[in-house]
This record gives structure tokens, sequence and C-alpha cells, in this order.
């Protein structure tokens, strides 16, 4: 029996995934299932099979237990003692797309493919989003 590999010519689909009252890891686990294209019969680790996903509503993830206080975000500057935290509450306030793609982004593959792949996601804090033009499907999953 021959094992059949992807090539790297991959017809894509767009997918809109909707973020609200949805918990963090649970929604980022399945956005990069879809990122990585491990959905598709096709899948190969080395090739970047994945889909684009499109998330709506991303100040409206839930984070369960008291992480929204005591969840910490790290940021250095790069000189001495600049190192600074950010709660998730803040970062909610700030950037709430920022917390779908640093959970995302952990999930991914530590590689130069991951870097193809976190550039498919693209994460909007409203309803409205650009990518009408692609005729997203609603992913349900």
């Amino acid at each position: 029996m021959k094992t059949t590999l992807a090539k790297p010519d991959i017809d894509r689909k767009w997918y809109v995934v909707d973020a609200s009252g949805q918990t963090l890891g649970r929604l980022a686990v399945k956005i990069a299932n879809i990122l990585r294209g491990r959905h598709k019969p096709i899948y190969t680790p080395h090739i970047d099979a994945g889909d684009y996903v499109v998330v709506i509503n991303a100040d409206k993830v839930k984070l369960t237990g008291k992480k929204e206080e005591q969840k910490l975000y790290m940021f250095h500057t790069g000189w001495f003692g600049n190192e600074y935290y950010r709660s998730a509450a803040a970062m909610r306030e700030k950037k709430p797309a920022f917390i779908i793609e640093h959970a995302v982004k952990g999930m991914l593959p530590r590689n130069k493919l991951a870097n193809a792949m976190i550039k498919k996601l693209k994460v909007y804090a409203g309803e409205e989003h650009p990518h009408e033009a692609q005729q997203p499907i609603t992913f349900e999953g």
C-alpha cells in the first residue's frame, strides 16, 4: 500500500468561526487544526494544507475560572528591566484579537511552516469582517 502525500498546490477554503461564548482553549484547538489542515484527508505534517480562518466576536470569548484577572501576558522591550505584564482583562479591552492569536500560535508547531499558517488567521473583535468576497463558510465543529 502506498502512502499518499499532499502536493503544495492545494485548494484553500475560507471559514468563519464565531467566538462568542466559546472557551478560549477549545476554540484555539479547532482553529489550529483548520490552519494546519488536519480536518482534511490529505493532511501531511510537512505541507501547509490548511485553510483560511476568519474569527469574529473575539472580544466575547470565554475564559473559565479566575483567568480573566489572574492570567498574565508577558512582554519585553529588549532593554534591561523592561518586562511588563498585562492581565487578560486588560488585553480584552485594548486588543481583544491578541488573546485568540496568542492561544492559536501556541498550538502550532515551532517551525517556519507555522509562520505561513498563522498568516492565514484573521481575527476581528466585532461581527463585521472585510472577507465577504471570499465567500467564507461557517465552521461547525
